[in-house]
């Protein structure tokens, strides 16, 4: 008998092929960000051509925006019926396909409206994986590296958000070109695009088959001889598996409600079974926290933020902050298991709350060093806890038959508060700043007053969830 350790080179590729999806979600957070200073211009009718950039005030950029994240909202509220239907791996598929459609419409997009069509297709693509990607990691993966590779999703995130920061330094610049900017959108067409074409050579969640039938075990066990290092099969004993074997009660659990098959979204949500409530409270309030502690206004913004205060350097910046934030996501990898969920999530709030209220205090552009050291700050913060550990937890608070509900339930209403950030975020700004940078009324050092809604939101779920989540 073989204990298993960790993932075969093949399942490797299996699991890089499955955090693209979270790394096309993270390019799409911030592909406008870095974009928007080429993007606006007052007249964008050029005859015969694409235009070199749209007619863009605050509130379009921002509908504009905060569209991706409608798309998302209706990806992940039809990711379980799909995940159920398709398996994991066609689901995967219908992911990619719509990410790359919405790329490609970007991508050669003459008008904003077609814009804003196509990045609410990203939106659904990226809704749909994003549900998916934390779920069959947690299904491939050993047990004793699944918590490990849980942070891939948040990994996969970060550096979508690093390589679109860092391609739209240099193709939002005048150097490169007019409509150089398209072609940050089409190396989001061209990744997704790969990821369809090898989804034919990837593997079905072994979890998963045996969730749906009895007889699958065998098929079952092929996969794992595949993608673990020593694993079942290895020495011909099925308890040797970090998985479940059919021998294994949970191996095909029973819901409450006596089918076979796995709750649906509706079910969780307005009728739960006794076992599945407080999962349900501790994952939304999750959620909701890491939505609504401002990361991704800090994403989608930090240009408009910085460049008031370093008009130079705002772009800079703003790449900087991202590497910070590739950076932090390594050291939960190391931690996780070490320190345990629970408290990394603790100091990842704490740091993250600090940040806001000293934000909230002087405002991004009234103390140019001190709000750029807690920006990043906040980023280190949220790296560490808030950003990885509500998409591991999805996996390890419910039972295996509500996991698949739960997590569409909660990435959806990780995809509402999201919208609703990207949404209000800036005429919210403007209305408590006493208007939009230019106009006579605009306080820079008032700025910062959104980041108490934040810091007050944050403090508000967490609470929740360090109350009930038991570990």
């Amino acid at each position: 008998m073989s204990s298993v350790e960790s993932l075969s080179p093949y399942g490797w590729l299996v699991v890089a092929w499955i955090t693209a999806i979270p790394f096309g979600y993270g390019y799409h957070i911030s592909v406008l960000n870095q974009l928007h200073s080429v993007l606006a211009c007052e007249s964008s009718l050029i005859p015969n051509n694409l235009p070199t950039c749209f007619e863009l005030n605050d509130f379009t950029f921002s509908a504009v925006t905060s569209v991706f994240n409608l798309g998302g909202l209706l990806g992940s509220a039809q990711a379980n019926v799909l995940m159920e239907k398709f398996g994991r791996r066609g689901t995967a598929r219908i992911s990619a396909l719509f990410t790359a459609l919405g790329s490609a419409i970007m991508c050669l997009s003459g008008n904003v409206s077609l814009l804003g069509i196509g990045r609410f297709l990203t939106g659904i693509g990226s809704g749909i994986g994003i549900c998916l990607a934390p779920l069959y990691i947690a299904e491939v993966a050993p047990k004793s590296i699944a918590s490990t590779l849980g942070v891939l999703t948040q990994l996969g995130i970060v550096l979508g958000i690093f390589f679109t920061q860092l391609l739209g330094v240099y193709f939002s610049s005048p150097d490169a070109g007019p409509n150089a900017w398209r072609l940050v959108l089409f190396f989001s067409f061209a990744v997704a695009l790969i990821q369809v074409f090898m989804t034919g050579f990837m593997v079905e969640s072994p979890r998963y088959l045996r969730s749906k039938s009895l007889r699958a075990g065998e098929e079952a066990r092929a996969i794992e001889r595949r993608i673990w290092l020593h694993g079942v099969g290895v020495g011909g004993d099925p308890a040797a598996s970090p998985l479940l074997d059919e021998r294994d009660p949970e191996a095909h659990p029973v819901a409450p409600h006596g089918n076979f098959s796995a709750l649906t979204a509706s079910q969780t949500l307005f009728k739960p079974p006794a076992d599945v409530r407080l999962p349900l409270l501790i994952v939304c309030c999750a959620m909701v926290g890491q939505q609504f502690s401002g990361i991704n206004a800090v994403l989608y913004y930090s240009n408009d933020i910085l460049s008031q205060a370093l008009p130079e350097l705002g772009k800079y910046v703003s790449l900087g902050i991202t590497v910070v934030n590739v950076i932090m996501t390594f050291p939960p990898i190391l931690l996780i298991e070490k320190l345990g969920r629970k408290p990394l999530l603790f100091f990842s709030v704490a740091g993250a709350f600090i940040s806001l209220t000293v934000l909230a205090s002087t405002g991004p552009t009234a103390w140019t060093t001190v709000s750029s050291v807690f920006i990043i700050f906040f980023v280190m913060s949220f790296a560490i806890g808030l950003g990885p550990v509500p998409f591991v937890m999805i996996s390890e608070v419910a039972p295996f038959y509500a996991v698949s509900s739960l997590s569409t339930i909660a990435l959806s209403l990780n995809w509402l508060t999201n919208f609703s950030v990207s949404l209000l975020f800036l005429p919210l700004r403007n209305v408590l700043s006493g208007g939009a940078p230019g106009d006579p009324h605009h306080d820079p050092g008032k700025i910062g007053r959104v980041f108490w809604v934040f810091a007050a939101i944050l403090a508000l779920v967490m609470s929740v969830v360090w109350r009930k989540w038991k570990v």
